[in-house]
């Protein structure tokens, strides 16, 4: 089999595209924005596919779309590192020629997704990152921007905050954890119920206020409150899959942190004989897991997207107490969702009509 040549699933097949703004504790003042969100970046997608383009096209075009989009944490106005900078990570797969390109760390691109592409399909590389990256996209046309340009005042406000909450002794607990669970994990849902258990005496974990849920309420649950990466996955009407998935990574991260958005089988993976799969929440275990491919596997073996998308974020929580969200899309055209995060923005695009939601 030639490299360049795509493997087809089917000849002809009915396109779908799925896409997600993030899973985490979102807002509700924040919801109609991404609900809106997901809905724009279905109909820039589904328009290629609808015209026969190809899902190559169609999850760059509706990344794209997110990444313009202040709301998402992905281009102009991502979370910002500890030093108030914004770098991003992105990837792109092509599941017919097998090809994918991805760059990290990037911090004058306004588009980084648009940069995975160029790497994909002008460069004998798959993976380039920091100033390596933005060089090479230059030399292929892009424009390099100041990195203030993708700063908001909001995520200023949002990190001074982050940063007051772990000088108080608050914030998250990165490099902690029982060895049972991930020790580089700052979600500590299960750590932290354990830790009130002993504070209160061994009298079990305090009951969930239930305003708590999808609230973003970062005084009550601050674990939840940087999960926001965009994705998309496509299939077109040749058989062919397509995976996007773009973020601006985790809220106060060290500078040259990367998490499982851009890296092949984590936060992304496309196979024409298997699915198309895009993740969203803390890098970290997803990575550990290589849990895009591990989905994606098992549908190759059987199982139906539904089930291995649930059975893909059950995995994730009770191996390694990791929590997000996904997308998973077969050659056949089914699909499934899934998160244990209080919500998850996502849209569904099929020549049936556009769907939207904030819970699966």
């Amino acid at each position: 089999m030639l490299y360049h040549v795509p493997v087809t699933h089917q000849p002809i097949q009915s396109p779908t595209l799925l896409v997600h703004g993030g899973a985490w504790a979102i807002p509700a003042e924040m919801t109609e924005a991404h609900e809106t969100g997901v809905r724009r970046a279905l109909e820039a997608g589904f328009a290629i596919l609808s015209r026969a383009g190809t899902a190559l096209d169609a999850v760059e075009a509706a990344v794209t779309v997110m990444e313009d989009d202040p709301a998402f944490d992905a281009g102009r106005g991502s979370f910002l590192t500890s030093d108030g900078r914004v770098q991003l990570d992105a990837l792109l797969m092509d599941g017919g020629r097998m090809k994918a390109g991805g760059v990290a760390c990037v911090e004058r691109l306004r588009n980084p997704i648009h940069a995975a592409r160029l790497v994909l399909e002008k460069s004998p590389h798959v993976y380039f990152v920091g100033a390596g990256a933005e060089e090479f996209a230059r030399s292929h046309g892009m424009e390099l921007i100041e990195n203030s340009e993708l700063v908001l005042d909001r995520e200023r406000e949002r990190l001074a905050h982050a940063q007051a909450r772990q000088a108080a002794g608050l914030a998250d607990k990165s490099f902690s954890g029982e060895p049972a669970r991930d020790d580089k994990d700052r979600e500590t849902a299960v750590a932290v119920e354990e830790e009130e258990t002993r504070d209160r005496g061994n009298k079990g974990p305090r009951e969930r206020d239930p305003r708590d849920e999808g609230t973003g309420n970062r005084e009550r649950d601050p674990g939840w409150e940087s999960h926001d990466t965009v994705g998309a996955v496509a299939l077109d009407g040749r058989g062919n899959l397509a995976a996007a998935t773009s973020t601006g990574g985790t809220l106060n991260k060290t500078p040259g942190r990367v998490g499982d958005s851009s890296l092949i089988g984590c936060g992304c993976y496309a196979d024409n004989l298997a699915g198309a799969v895009s993740l969203t929440g803390w890098g970290e275990p997803i990575m550990k897991l290589v849990l895009g491919k591990w989905a994606t596997d098992r549908v190759a073996g059987g199982t139906a997207p539904e089930i291995a998308a649930r059975e893909a974020i059950a995995y994730l929580y009770n191996r390694l107490g990791g929590h997000g969200g996904i997308i998973l899309l077969g050659p056949d055209g089914r699909f499934g969702l899934a998160h244990n995060t209080p919500a998850m923005a996502w849209g569904l695009a099929t020549p049936s009509g556009l769907q939207t939601g904030m819970t699966v």
